[in-house]
Order: structure tokens, then sequence, then C-alpha cells
């Protein structure tokens, strides 16, 4: 499981250094085989390329016909760039990727359990604080109703 917020700094390149910490088990778990694609808050997701595949299955799977299937498909499907753990720990985040995340030098890396999203740093802040001002006014679905934190 992939927790925690890092900050992370992406050079000239757009390269990124995996924090130490995951580099590991991200090895162990995929080779170093990552899948980079777009999210709809315009933060980017990134999964160890054996989660991803489960994630594409189900997508493909998606009725066709229905509109939000296919849309959802589009972007998810079609933004998907797979990446690899170079021998210093950087994965290259490609442009079209970095302008749609609007991801600048300073960044944040947060785990999501079985995957990570890039934002870009001040972005995450104020969405971030955003959030934590709404806690009040958030519905929960029923299926979270039960939960205990």
């Amino acid at each position: 499981m992939f927790r925690g917020v890092n900050q992370i700094t992406l050079d000239a390149k757009g390269r990124m250094a995996m924090p130490t910490r995951y580099r590991d088990r991200l090895q162990d778990r995929c080779g170093g085989q990552l899948v980079v694609t777009v999210d709809q808050d315009h933060c980017l997701l990134m999964y160890p390329l054996p989660e991803w595949e489960e994630i594409e299955r189900k997508l493909v799977r998606l009725p066709s016909l229905n509109k939000q299937a296919r849309r959802l498909q589009r972007l998810l499907i079609g933004h998907a760039t797979e990446c690899q753990l170079d021998s210093n720990g950087r994965v290259l985040l490609s442009q079209p990727l970095r302008e749609f995340a609007d991801l600048q030098r300073h960044a944040v890396l947060i785990g999501q359990g079985n995957k990570f999203e890039i934002w870009d740093e001040p972005t995450w802040n104020e969405k971030r604080d955003i959030w934590l001002s709404e806690e009040d006014e958030l519905e929960l679905p029923t299926e979270l109703e039960s939960l205990s934190l």
C-alpha cells in the first residue's frame, strides 16, 4: 500500500525522483514499470503496471454505448502512458501529462493505496484547504456511514 504526502521536484526534462521509501516496493511489485494517466480533478494518477492492467480490463468491459463510460475510457486509457523507473529512481512524465496537470517544478506525490496521485504543489495546497473547509458539508455515501476513524 502506498500512503503519505511527499513533496517532489521535477527537473527541466520533466523527470521526478520517486521517494526512496517506495522504490524497492515498486521494483518488487512491477519491476519499476508504471502507468501514468489523467484524473478528472486535473492531477495525474500513477499505477504500478499490474494494478493498471486490472483497471484497464474493467474499463474496456464498460458498455460502449454508454456516453459516460466512453468518455471515461477515452480519458483514462487514451492518456495512459507507460513509464519506467530509471537506475536513479526517476520517472519521466511526458509533456502532455505535465501540461494537463499544470505541473511545474514543485509537485506533490500522494499515496492512495494501490496508486499515487501527482499534483502541482500550489494546486494541491489550494484544493486540500478547500476540502478541509467543506468537511461539514460532505454527505457520506451509505457505504461510508459505518466507517469509524
